[in-house]
């Protein structure tokens, strides 16, 4: 039986499908399991970083060097794709890390603005959030840490894939409104829905997402992440 984080990570190893030799920046668990399995099967071309001054393979093995002046130029230059987390979202894709409530007095204060901004006007950035619910997916977020589709300058930006415990959802829409692209099995459309805070489009018929192959199974299991740590941060269901 195909677990719920198993989708889970077969669909973050999607968003990097035919991204080519760029380098891949997953924030968590599934999304690395994600990143790493994209790189073992369909997306052979992907570069892993230690996140310090190494490029590694899918396990971990030292296979360049990345200095910091190249990452950069990646960075800046539309060759990397992050998939981060959100404690906010909105329908346009911006996302808040940085504080609940109003900014000169908020009622919880959060990670702090970080890289978002530079990473969603410079490179293409994704979405991993592990618990969907109408706290996360809102109308309005209380600040802009990364930029969506409303308020996006410069010809990198680009939102692909935001990746949850429930679903996955995409901004293919004339006004780049997020839609949702798939429901995990056992998932329906209507419990996404009433776990989001604002209108969700979607096509008539939404699919699930997709199984994971013999192979990819045999690989999440044996190899990338034996010790079933993937259950932890979505539990089975």
């Amino acid at each position: 039986m195909i677990s719920r984080a198993e989708y889970c990570v077969i669909a973050c190893a999607e968003a990097w499908r035919d991204d080519g030799e760029v380098l891949a920046s997953p924030m968590g668990l599934v999304p690395s399991l994600g990143a790493r399995l994209a790189r073992r099967t369909f997306s052979p071309d992907l570069l892993l970083t230690d996140g310090e001054a190494l490029l590694v393979g899918p396990e971990g093995e030292p296979e360049g060097w990345l200095p910091y002046r190249r990452h950069l130029t990646m960075v800046t230059g539309g060759r990397r794709h992050v998939m981060m987390g959100a404690s906010q979202i909105d329908r346009y894709g911006n996302q808040n890390i940085s504080c609940v409530g109003d900014w000169e007095r908020p009622t919880r204060q959060l990670l702090g603005v970080r890289g978002a901004p530079v990473n969603t006007l410079n490179h293409p950035v994704s979405y991993w959030i592990p618990k969907h619910s109408p706290r996360v997916f809102v109308k309005r977020v209380d600040m802009v840490c990364g930029v969506g589709y409303d308020h996006a300058t410069g010809p990198y930006h680009r939102l692909p894939r935001v990746v949850t415990d429930l679903a996955v959802l995409d901004f293919e829409t004339p006004d780049h409104r997020m839609r949702l692209l798939s429901v995990h099995p056992g998932v329906t459309v209507d419990e996404v829905r009433a776990a989001t805070g604002f209108d969700l489009p979607a096509e008539d018929e939404v699919p699930y997402t997709r199984e994971p192959t013999a192979e990819e199974l045999r690989l999440i299991r044996e190899v990338l992440d034996p010790r079933g740590l993937r259950d932890r941060e979505v539990p089975p269901r």
